[in-house]
């Protein structure tokens, strides 16, 4: 029946102590940050993406987080702002073998399946990408290596697409914590870099807009100028053209005053000393008549009409 004094307690059963902490297994750790997306916790598949702090996840995860990120169910993804603080990975596939009695479930009837096995290894070393070795990838083309292929084999350029990078563009895929906290500081100094550059290029535009709208004025300035220049001659031509007709048509009209007073002869002349016909005591008293009234009429003669006149009846 117990407590009747044939049963010895334990101290366990009779002092209470503090819990230890529940270990995680490494395996599924490891499973956990290599083959599902730190956002949804769903298994990855491409396109897969990796944020500045290395971190694993699916595209569509990501575009979903970033229209509502209320869904989010982990505050893993706080540093991704928009999709240009990630970066696609390009990776290479490892070719697997089925054997002939693979059945359709996608596991071979009486074989072990391995679960840390990766479809994607190091294309220079051929490590598989499973959390076991270290991996990393450049942030300028997002191509993947382990760290073993790139101490055998060193190279400034990527060996797989070519394009040129740093130490500073790699980054360590799913890293320890001492790996995260440089690789924040790579990410702040990045997008530092990133704003200083569209500030120079702001300040670029302005000066060169200013430049233009400088040009611009003085080639108006200039079109102005001329035009109020050419302006200004052409109204100086015209006043002189005014004030001072030109010789050809002076000499003209002194020819043409010329030749008739030969033609009249010295009686235009005489006509032109006096104020009228009448004051010229050498014109006549019929002549005179035919300029004015006041000649005295013959008796007998009628008085002129001014319709039926006519100078040869005088």
């Amino acid at each position: 029946m117990g407590c009747d004094g044939g049963t010895i307690p334990k101290r366990c059963e009779l002092v209470r102590e503090k819990k230890k902490p529940e270990k995680v297994d490494k395996e599924i750790e490891l499973n956990a940050k290599w083959f599902h997306c730190a956002i949804s916790q769903q298994e990855l598949c491409e396109p897969i993406v990796c944020c500045e702090l290395g971190k694993l996840y699916r595209k569509e995860s990501v575009l979903e987080y970033l229209l509502d990120k209320s869904k989010a169910t982990t505050d893993t993804a706080k540093h991704i702002r928009s999709l240009k603080d990630i970066k696609q990975l390009v990776l290479t596939k490892k070719i697997r073998k089925v054997p002939k009695d693979f059945k359709n479930n996608g596991h071979a009837a009486n074989t072990y399946h391995d679960f840390q096995a990766s479809d994607y290894i190091c294309p220079i070393s051929g490590l598989e990408m499973n959390g076991r070795y270290r991996f990393c990838f450049s942030w300028k083309c997002g191509c993947v290596f382990s760290e073993r292929g790139l101490k055998e084999v060193p190279s400034a350029s990527c060996h797989n697409c070519g394009t040129p990078f740093a130490e500073e563009d790699l980054i360590i895929i799913n890293g320890s914590e001492d790996d995260v906290t440089k690789l924040q500081g790579g990410m702040l100094e990045r997008r530092q870099k990133a704003k200083e550059e569209k500030k120079s290029k702001k300040s670029k535009r302005a000066n060169g807009e200013a430049l233009d709208t400088a040009t611009k004025d003085s080639k108006k300035s200039k079109i102005d100028t001329s035009s109020s220049v050419s302006q200004t001659t052409s109204s100086t031509l015209r006043s002189e053209s005014n004030m001072k007709p030109p010789k050809s048509k002076t000499k003209s009209s002194s020819t043409i005053t010329k030749a008739e007073s030969s033609s009249n002869g010295d009686k235009t002349l005489a006509y032109s000393k006096y104020k009228s016909v009448a004051a010229n005591p050498e014109a006549s008293k019929v002549f005179k008549s035919l300029f004015s009234s006041s000649h005295k009429e013959k008796p007998g003669q009628a008085k002129p009409h001014w319709v039926t006149y006519q100078s040869y009846h005088c």
